[in-house]
């Protein structure tokens, strides 16, 4: 089975190819570019593709890809929201993707995150390194016997949850399936959450329901001087209202790993263009706002599950096996 692997880096074919021995029939062909309508015609003579989060898989990729023969996407993440399933599915392609690799790695990065804009630990260095030992802006807050508000309670939220209560937080969480037997957190109202919570940590995918769910409403019930994270997805913010939040003190930290505006350029060095929008430099002018390049899951351990998790997936589905990471809507 030929697949086509769209965006590729060079950590992710040194993974791939350490693992594709282990896999007989199955062959992949690495290339840079990233899945969009112009390199969709691509596939041509492959019978699956396998892309990323930042991939374009909208209704006119997938039209491109079913005329070329395409059969299976092989999503190498757990989101799957920039797949239009509907259209997949009117064109008899399977999507699958990888569950679960690694929650510890993005729960881990979720707490480095709060922990750094917390205490200024990324201005520590710079400051350190220039001779600057002034503690002047470095002030943080202790998180021992706060209260940590988990939105999302899937794997990675239980895992941050638990990094949270070995901190001697107070964990309360929100989740619209929330798992009772759980004796470390608390559930209670959305609501209750946001108001009640001095560290809120999102966790839960992107859909129409969770589509700037921290907005200007949102935001106006949480405590003063609260720490927002989030490693998540973008759109679970309306950028904009945050903004808005930090201007008026709303916040004592933000920490981000994911932003509206990262599809265009995550993962891309543009450090000598000038960016047409000004969203990022906004948020990055404020002091008290930590970003990082979507790098949550950017482990060893994660990206050795990545490739194993995408691999499996190819061969059930070359040798007519149950797909049990298929998406189906």
């Amino acid at each position: 089975m030929k697949i086509l692997f769209y965006g590729t880096k060079n950590y992710d074919e040194q993974f791939f190819q350490k693992l594709l021995p282990e896999y007989p029939g199955i062959s992949f062909q690495f290339i840079e570019a990233n899945l969009c309508p112009e390199t969709a015609p691509l596939s041509s003579g492959y019978e699956g593709i396998c892309a990323f989060v930042n991939a374009d898989i909208g209704t006119s990729v997938i039209e491109i890809l079913s005329r070329c023969g395409i059969r299976l996407i092989l999503m190498r993440c757990a989101g799957y929201n920039n797949v239009d399933l509907a259209s997949a599915h009117t064109h008899h392609i399977k999507v699958l993707r990888v569950p679960g690799y690694s929650p510890e790695a993005v729960a881990e990065h979720a707490m480095a995150l709060a922990l750094t804009a917390n205490r200024h630990t990324h201005k520590a260095y710079i400051k350190c390194r220039e001779n600057n030992f002034a503690l002047n802006g470095l002030m943080g807050v202790n998180f021992y016997h706060k209260t940590a508000g988990i939105i999302g309670t899937g794997k990675i939220g239980l895992a941050m949850a638990r990094i949270c209560q070995g901190f001697g937080m107070r964990v309360i969480a929100y989740d619209l399936y929330p798992d009772k037997k759980l004796d470390f957190l608390t559930y209670v109202s959305l609501d209750e959450l946001l108001s009640s919570s001095d560290l809120i940590s999102l966790h839960c995918p992107l859909t129409e329901q969770t589509h700037h769910m921290i907005r200007q409403e949102t935001i106006e019930k949480m405590k003063d001087g609260v720490i927002l994270v989030n490693t998540s997805r973008g759109g679970l913010i309306k950028t904009s209202d945050l903004i808005a939040g930090i201007r008026d003190h709303k916040f004592f930290a933000v920490g981000l790993d994911v932003y509206e505006e990262e599809t265009a350029f995550v993962y891309e060095d543009l450090s000598e263009r000038i960016l047409q929008s000004s969203t990022i430099q906004r948020l990055l002018s404020f002091p008290n706002v930590t970003i990082t390049s979507h790098q949550g899951f950017f482990t060893e351990e994660a990206l050795t599950n990545i490739a194993e998790t995408t691999l499996q997936n190819a061969q059930a589905f070359m040798n007519g096996e149950e797909l049990k990471n298929e998406v189906t809507g």
